[in-house]
């Protein structure tokens, strides 16, 4: 899909608000109403709005204690690889999973209450998943910046 000029400012402005009404949008962009639904329909049908979601404050949550853990697993055959994404999958804790090149094959981003939460987690969870054959974990000391938001 070929988009204009239109298209990525209002790509722009669901980023920043998606709970803007298409009348707010159509003010903004100098549209009708019709033709900002047209436009976030055809954004939608192709794929380019994939969902919407809802940001939550994680320490609001008593989920503000975030660890990047990084996984080796003992080998790299496909089916460990498909057992193990099959698996972590399935963690609630574990937020972003991602499958990386150099020293370790995934890293995960990790949401408890606290230290004592990951380590229950470790525990009973991470560590019972097949074909892991080490972790190392780094836990977060402050937010620099955190966006879900692309230029297009």
């Amino acid at each position: 899909m070929q988009m204009d000029a239109t298209d990525k400012k209002l790509l722009q402005l669901l980023q920043n608000d998606t709970k803007k009404t298409t009348k707010e949008l159509s003010l903004k962009l100098n549209l009708s109403v019709t033709a900002v639904y047209e436009r976030i329909k055809k954004l939608e049908r192709e794929g380019i709005i994939d969902k919407y979601v809802a940001l939550l404050n994680r320490n609001k949550i008593n989920k503000g204690f975030v660890v990047f853990c990084h996984i080796k697993l003992i080998q790299h055959s496909k089916d460990f690889l498909t057992k193990f994404e099959s698996e972590v999958v399935q963690l609630t804790e574990v937020l972003e999973c991602f499958h990386v090149s150099g020293d370790y094959d995934y890293i995960l981003k990790i949401c408890v209450k606290d230290m004592e939460e990951y380590r229950e987690f470790m525990v009973t969870k991470l560590t019972t998943l097949q074909h892991i054959g080490s972790t190392h974990s780094t836990f977060m000391i402050g937010e620099v910046k955190n966006t879900t938001v692309f230029t297009v």
